[in-house]
């Protein structure tokens, strides 16, 4: 397949043509020029308005449901939504059914995915049945192909298991996840607990139950040594644990969830259950706390935190409905609301690096991972624009600045 991008402005810091406009020729999976003219009638021509192009977009943070929840996204259709969106790099969660806790599921998943624009990294399960109590095996789920280890939005609850996990982890030179939370604080706590879970009524979960797992999760890892990584942080406190734990020279990184920096607790103050997120939102000083640890580097990347449900899981009393939000469609338009473009480009490319995931330059020869859009477009989010097979998206009626036009990668273009 040849595919020519006209006038296209390239956004990569790491390219000598980096912020000026070339044609750009890509043959099967490979780049192979860029001139300011090319003409060539065996490509498909792309001409699109504004076309900016930049190294493929990354997610650490995705869930889709198949295998087992496949009423709430299919793994064929939710990379579809993610090449649409610009994404041509995505780590899946371990929440399906069965668990990706072995080398048969991991092997399963890589399989599925084959063939497709955007490529899917599985993360693997922590512990057998994301229960804590045994290791699964993770050298025999690396050799098949993930990427990362941690039990989905579970925390680890005996501190000796992960200490026991960052000391075998070294060995096969393995990244943990850690969940930040505590059960025992959280107390089934659904919203922040704050002003608005008081005037509310409903079950608060404290922030101190997130910064006291990641207070002792560090302990750990500066007695173990080895690499942590920290998912979906969203008070002020853990960008000041984290913060410190780096000063320390500790191999930790963490991530924020695109909901946690757009919004706040205030938006659950009308119990619309597409709000009911884990973790909470919480008060606006943590949301401003998470911007600038992004700004200060503390915090690694941005996760658009997709999680599709089903209406029957979702679209009830705020109490009883499932937590979780899309948010792979608005992520971009949503991030060009708070940031300059170049730090939204920065925080959907550099954390691929962590996970041993290349990202390639624009430059002749590379291999053609590349995430077209236009900076300057504008829409406002609506229903019935959504591709994901579950609506559950907190970002409705929200306007989203620029605008993603789609993908190349592995040899295949995927255009909205």
């Amino acid at each position: 397949m040849k595919v020519l991008l006209k006038n296209a402005i390239v956004n990569d810091p790491n390219s000598n043509f980096h912020l000026k406009k070339y044609d750009v020729l890509i043959a099967e999976d490979k780049i192979v020029e860029l001139k300011h003219k090319i003409e060539d009638e065996s490509a498909k021509v792309i001409n699109l308005k504004n076309l900016n192009i930049s190294p493929g977009w990354f997610d650490s943070g995705v869930s889709f449901g198949e295998p087992g929840y496949e009423e709430r996204e299919t793994i064929s259709n939710g990379l579809e939504v993610a090449a649409k969106s610009g994404f041509t790099k995505i780590l899946l969660s371990p929440n399906t059914n069965p668990l990706t806790d072995n080398h048969s599921n991991v092997s399963h998943l890589i399989k599925k995915s084959q063939n497709k624009t955007t490529s899917l990294y599985p993360i693997g399960c922590l512990s057998v049945n994301s229960e804590g109590q045994q290791m699964s095996q993770l050298y025999d789920m690396k050799e098949a192909g993930a990427v990362a280890f941690g039990d989905f939005k579970k925390p680890i609850e005996n501190a000796n298991f992960l200490k026991i996990a960052l000391e075998y982890s070294q060995s096969v030179n393995a990244l943990i996840l850690s969940y930040p939370s505590n059960d025992k604080i959280d107390n089934y706590g659904i919203i922040n607990e704050g002003v608005v879970s008081a005037k509310t009524g409903m079950k608060g979960m404290p922030y101190i139950s997130e910064s006291i797992q990641i207070s002792r999760d560090i302990q750990i890892l500066e007695y173990t040594g080895g690499k942590l990584h920290i998912p979906f942080i969203s008070s002020r406190r853990s960008v000041d644990l984290i913060r410190a734990a780096k000063k320390n020279k500790l191999d930790v990184t963490c991530s924020v969830g695109l909901p946690h920096l757009f919004f706040s607790e205030d938006n659950v103050k009308d119990f619309d259950s597409n709000f009911k997120i884990f973790p909470p939102l919480r008060s606006q000083d943590d949301r401003i706390a998470l911007k600038e640890g992004l700004l200060e580097g503390v915090i690694d990347m941005i996760s658009s935190m997709h999680e599709p449900v089903n209406n029957e899981k979702k679209q009830l009393e705020f109490d009883l409905a499932l937590p979780g939000t899309i948010g792979l469609e608005a992520c971009f338009g949503i991030l060009m609301n708070l940031f300059p473009l170049d730090k939204v480009l920065d925080f959907l490319i550099s954390g691929a690096k962590r996970f041993n995931i290349k990202t390639n330059a624009i430059e002749p020869g590379s291999d053609a991972d590349i995430t077209l859009f236009d900076p300057e477009g504008h829409s406002i989010l609506k229903f019935d624009n959504i591709f994901s097979t579950s609506k559950n998206c907190a970002f409705i009626n929200q306007e989203l600045m620029g605008k993603v036009y789609g993908s190349f990668n592995n040899g295949m273009l995927t255009l909205v």
